[in-house]
């Protein structure tokens, strides 16, 4: 019976206190709903609350996502709740950034074109001519808008009105070398996930694989987080990490480690798709 209706999804943030769960699985319930998934998490240092609810709708009463959400904004005044619920099955339109290296781009393409990620891709930017081959190969439109610092501004602020007229939903640099404005980063916020070549927030900048190989690291990673203006300091979604050894060459950590983002990256853009992320200060609550 309940899996006849439209499928929801409730994500909530708000102060941690008594009654919460018990009041938003009531109002799920009364308005003729049925709960297939239920996760929450109180955070004992900042004394926030977490959750993440899907449920079905198995009867009229319900009505549409409009009327949903007016009847659900007294709960939400109630505990002063930031909070949002959407399609389930809506597919998360988002613009991928690149610039020479295609391992991630290609991993995300692909995985999309075989319905691994709940994702459509609107176009792919990039400050080089590179990926274009691959990117349409796959269908996708690709947009090349080249990069030196008098034009950055004037190309970013192309970029950004590209995203608006494709209402792009989330924005992925996908080993973009160029560092974003803060104007950007701003515009951006909470919707632009990065993927870092190493460990954060160890060996940050340029050359993380020479730093590590001249360090003997046994230990090497991917980190997967939300932008900031303040670089590679953002929100963590994922990281990966992987043995080597010393008889790792610089290309070999180089290689490891690729394999590391597309994997890290591709699992953070499919959890942002699926809203399982809720930002919780400088860090995520994801609810897997």
């Amino acid at each position: 019976m309940h899996n006849n209706g439209i499928k929801y999804v409730l994500t909530v943030r708000c102060p941690d206190t008594t009654g919460i769960t018990v009041t938003v699985a009531n109002f799920i319930y009364n308005n003729g709903g049925f709960i297939t998934s239920m996760h929450n998490y109180g955070d004992p240092s900042t004394n926030e609350f977490f959750m993440r609810v899907i449920f079905t709708s198995v009867n009229q009463k319900m009505g549409d996502i409009r009327e949903l959400k007016q009847k659900f904004q007294p709960v939400a005044d109630k505990f002063s709740m930031q909070w949002d619920i959407n399609n389930y099955n809506y597919k998360t339109r988002i613009m991928i950034a690149v610039s020479k290296y295609g391992h991630c781009l290609n991993d995300l393409l692909h995985k999309t074109k075989f319905g691994q990620l709940p994702i459509e891709i609107m176009a792919v930017v990039s400050n080089h001519p590179d990926m274009k081959e691959m990117t349409e190969w796959y269908g996708v439109d690709y947009f090349h808008f080249p990069i030196t610092p008098e034009t950055k501004l004037k190309q970013e602020k192309k970029i950004l009105n590209l995203a608006k007229k494709l209402r792009v939903d989330l924005f992925v640099l996908a080993r973009y070398m160029q560092i974003l404005s803060p104007v950007m980063c701003e515009a951006l916020a909470g919707r632009c996930i990065n993927i870092h070549h190493s460990f954060l927030p160890s060996f940050k900048g340029a050359s993380p694989y020479s730093q590590a190989h001249s360090r003997g690291v046994k230990i090497v990673g991917a980190t997967a987080h939300y932008v900031t203006s303040d670089l590679d300091e953002g929100p963590i979604i994922e990281q990966a990490v992987e043995r080597v050894d010393h008889t790792y060459s610089i290309e070999d950590i180089g290689s490891t480690v690729k394999d590391l983002e597309t994997l890290t990256l591709s699992r953070a853009v499919k959890w942002h798709a699926e809203r399982r992320i809720l930002l919780n200060g400088n860090k995520t609550v994801v609810f897997k």
